[in-house]
């Protein structure tokens, strides 16, 4: 017992550290308010990294393109209940629908189900020493979570998205 006290407690401790570290790196740009984000749809996706530095603010390249997170609770999308469409603040591609958001209690927006399935692809990642399936934009490989087996019905999936790689797109529904 007292092992297993330990093991949570380090698990625990990593994730702490890992939300530190980030927080440092993103400075003052930690949480950003819901009405700063504009609706951003690219017709032609940038052609290399240095491009996508022009276009993303430093929040979201270091989540988008270099598989960041955000620390929990703190993300503009975690208790939004607007209707509407959430789509990826790279580059405007479609990602997953209002109807579809639940609140799971973990810090950040989830969904159990993508818009369509060709919204975005599943991909294994064993980073940090975990088994898990990493979400990317199937427009733009922008990394926007993970998936887990732990949702309501109908699908019994949590996509676990991070606020700053959505923008929600009120207009359409």
């Amino acid at each position: 017992m007292y092992i297993i006290g330990m093991m949570k407690a380090a698990s625990f401790l990593i994730l702490v550290m890992c939300t530190v570290s980030y927080s440092c790196k993103a400075g003052a740009n930690a949480v950003e308010p819901a009405a700063a984000k504009s609706l951003r749809i690219l017709d032609k996706l940038p052609d290399n990294e240095n491009d996508w530095k022009k276009i993303l603010t430093d929040q979201e390249y270091n989540i988008l393109r270099e598989k960041g997170t955000e620390r929990p609770f703190t993300g503009q999308y975690n208790k939004e209940k607007r209707s509407g469409i959430y789509r990826c603040a790279g580059c405007g591609h479609i990602l997953f629908t209002s109807d579809t958001k639940f609140d799971s209690g973990t810090g950040w927006p989830s969904f159990y189900r993508p818009a369509k399935n060709s919204s975005v692809r599943e991909l294994q990642d064993n980073s940090y020493g975990m088994n898990r399936i990493e979400v990317v934009c199937a427009r733009c490989s922008g990394h926007l979570g993970h998936v887990f087996d732990d949702g309501p019905a109908p699908t019994g999936l949590r996509y676990c998205i991070n606020s700053v790689s959505l923008q929600l797109d009120t207009q359409k529904k």
